[in-house]
């Protein structure tokens, strides 16, 4: 079956890959929401083995993160809630489009991101230095215009109203 013409069932397990354009990804588990064969929906809880304050959001133990990935968009959006449902807010990762394959989603990070905070007055940029630095402007230079372009697409969706439609709802 080609990777391309995977759609994945609602209900199923499968695995996220987390892959750095320089280095190895993480994997971990994930139970299918929906796929209509362009955006796939993943949920799955906070993946670390410990929390993570960031300053402007701590993930921590519980949280639930329902993953949103295209296979024709240069991004990922994760809606971000507690265990008790209360919305944190949502971390977009700025990524290459999404590989789809039966086990799962496999998802490149460009390092770019953004973070919107659940009431949507907070829209951060973020790790813009750790993208100057990973040499994807040199060695793939139209990715890096995409890269740079997806986030300026979100900013402005995120300013403009917030990610809710985006995410189909």
């Amino acid at each position: 079956m080609s990777t391309s013409n995977t759609v994945l069932q609602a209900g199923g397990d499968v695995t996220v890959t987390l892959v750095k354009e320089s280095r190895s990804g993480i994997g971990y588990p994930a139970v299918v929401v929906r796929d209509d064969g362009t955006h796939a929906v993943v949920r799955a809880p906070w993946a670390a083995p410990s929390d993570r304050d960031f300053g402007f959001v701590r993930f921590e133990r519980g949280d639930v993160f329902t993953e949103h990935y295209w296979r024709d968009r240069w991004y990922a959006v994760k809606e971000v809630r507690t265990a008790d449902g209360t919305l944190k807010g949502w971390y977009c990762d700025i990524t290459r489009p999404a590989r789809i394959t039966p086990d799962g989603v496999v998802s490149t990070d460009l390092d770019l991101d953004l973070w919107v905070s659940a009431d949507g007055t907070t829209v951060l940029r973020l790790d813009e230095d750790e993208f100057e630095e990973s040499g994807l402007e040199e060695h793939d230079p139209a990715a890096a215009d995409r890269a740079r372009a997806a986030l300026d697409e979100l900013e402005r969706v995120a300013r403009a109203g917030g990610l809710t439609g985006l995410l189909g709802r």
